[in-house]
């Protein structure tokens, strides 16, 4: 499909603004703001644990928080990968790898794939779902280009 690269380059870069935004250290916050306004509201994500538990993006923020607040992930931080995108009109698909570094030193990485839409002429996220890289299952090329 073709798109227009303005297009093509806003989509990469609300994805990767909402990777680096969940990233957190014992003095600094998440960015949460900016991860929470790249989602239209209502958006549902969808994580890799099994069986699927959706979840509103709000119920996200929390259980990461919890997390924080807890110890379990005392500093977390996710950096994109390689993204491709397709457009089409007022809808869009985008599959991106991630790899995310918790407490300063498990690194495991995902693919997420997303689905946007664009409204008064700006993209936002109505679904994000992910799952997780394994022995058997490698992040493919296109989306890990670092």
């Amino acid at each position: 499909m073709e798109a227009d690269a303005a297009d093509l380059a806003a989509i990469k870069e609300l994805v990767s603004a909402q990777f680096r935004s969940v990233a957190w250290t014992p003095g600094k916050q998440a960015d949460w703001a900016t991860f929470t306004n790249g989602f239209f509201p209502g958006a549902m994500l969808f994580p890799a644990a099994r069986p699927v538990q959706p979840q509103m993006v709000q119920q996200f923020v929390d259980r990461m928080n919890r997390l924080r607040a807890d110890g379990t992930l005392a500093s977390f931080e996710e950096t994109p990968l390689g993204c491709v995108v397709s457009v089409f009109g007022n809808v869009a698909i985008a599959m991106s790898g991630c790899e995310m570094l918790e407490n300063g030193k498990t690194v495991t990485r995902d693919v997420s794939g997303f689905l946007l839409v664009r409204d008064d002429g700006c993209w936002r996220i109505a679904a994000q779902a992910w799952d997780m890289e394994s022995a058997s299952r490698k992040i493919p090329t296109g989306l890990d280009a670092r």
